[in-house]
């Protein structure tokens, strides 16, 4: 906590007293002081100081996805400026991450950063954390349900928007037929993504569902899909490391499909630069995570809140192709996007 210094009134003999003088022309002349009370011991927002605090990082993240370790990267970027003393859980199962954030507010941390991919499932463990008094922020998932839940902010994309403008940009390519990927059925923003292709794209679009957590069994699906039907001319995947695989697929099926992407990697970048994804939608989940964690030392230490509570700070989509990709290819091998 932040507290005015108690002033302080000098008294003493006259040779004090210029003493005093003395040392505050000094500081003026020295070090640029200012007319009024300067308190050097007083901490501004951009620089921490305001004592440790503990925050949890909860996602539906599965372990060991590259996408997640991005995330938790940033997280951990902004902690370590903080100075705060972060801690990250995730499991893909709504049930098991609404027991995560329980775990968390039993912890008595001062802030949680939260996906909402099954916004009703989470319901009640986000009013848990607001009645013992946690603030809590979203990021990544919920864009739709992030207010009605009673979130101070969220950080991430509009899946819908990202979804029709990848939607527009399949009709620039000249895409005829669209077969849209979700790897997890009943993720809100999974769903979103591949409804906003259909609702712009010019051609046919086509849903498979398959098992995200066994990608195998994906590429397998992929490669039956279009084994089946080859007038399929656009692969569109909702995750890097499954339009790797829907490469394979492509190749394996003997189709003359293009693949496309949502979201990003280092070897993501490598397939973009050689060709063999067309283009990827970068949500930028490093930032994703930066900010929902600096968020709530901005908020305990400061008061802030951004958006205004209203709105959501959005951090795509950016479209990376193999025009572009170069601008991003340095950072991707820092493993930071």
């Amino acid at each position: 906590m932040n507290m005015s210094p108690t002033p302080h009134h000098f008294t003493g003999s006259p040779h004090r007293a210029a003493l005093v003088a003395a040392v505050a022309a000094a500081c003026l002349l020295a070090a640029g002081c200012s007319g009024g009370s300067n308190d050097t011991s007083d901490t501004s927002a951009g620089k921490a100081g305001t004592g440790r605090i503990k925050i949890a990082l909860i996602t539906h993240g599965a372990r060991g996805d590259a996408f997640w370790e991005l995330v938790r990267k940033g997280a951990q970027a902004a902690a370590t400026k903080d100075d705060i003393d972060l801690t990250y859980a995730s499991n893909s199962e709504a049930a098991a991450q609404a027991s995560l954030v329980r775990d968390a507010i039993r912890d008595r941390v001062d802030g949680i950063a939260l996906t909402l991919a099954k916004p009703e499932a989470m319901q009640s463990a986000v009013s848990a954390a607001k009645a013992a008094g946690i603030p809590v922020v979203g990021l990544n998932s919920g864009i739709d349900a992030w207010k009605s839940e009673g979130l101070l902010e969220y950080f991430g994309q509009d899946e819908s928007v990202a979804g029709r403008a990848t939607g527009d940009k399949l009709d620039e390519l000249k895409a005829k037929h669209a077969l849209c990927v979700i790897h997890e059925q009943g993720n809100i923003a999974l769903e979103a993504r591949c409804a906003g292709v259909k609702k712009t794209f010019g051609g046919e679009t086509d849903m498979l569902y398959v098992n995200g957590t066994d990608m195998d069994a994906v590429g397998a699906a992929v490669t039956a899909r279009l084994r089946q039907d080859p007038s399929v001319d656009e692969v569109v995947m909702l995750g890097a490391q499954f339009a790797l695989a829907a490469v394979k697929s492509v190749k394996a099926a003997g189709s003359k499909a293009q693949v496309a992407t949502f979201d990003l990697n280092s070897s993501l970048v490598k397939s973009v630069q050689s060709g063999d994804v067309q283009f990827a939608v970068d949500q930028q989940p490093y930032l994703q995570g930066y900010l929902a964690v600096d968020s709530l030392w901005l908020y305990h230490s400061n008061g802030n809140f951004s958006g205004g509570g209203t709105a959501p700070v959005l951090t795509g989509p950016a479209f990376v192709t193999k025009e572009n990709v170069s601008s991003v290819a340095k950072f991707a091998a820092n493993g930071t996007r």
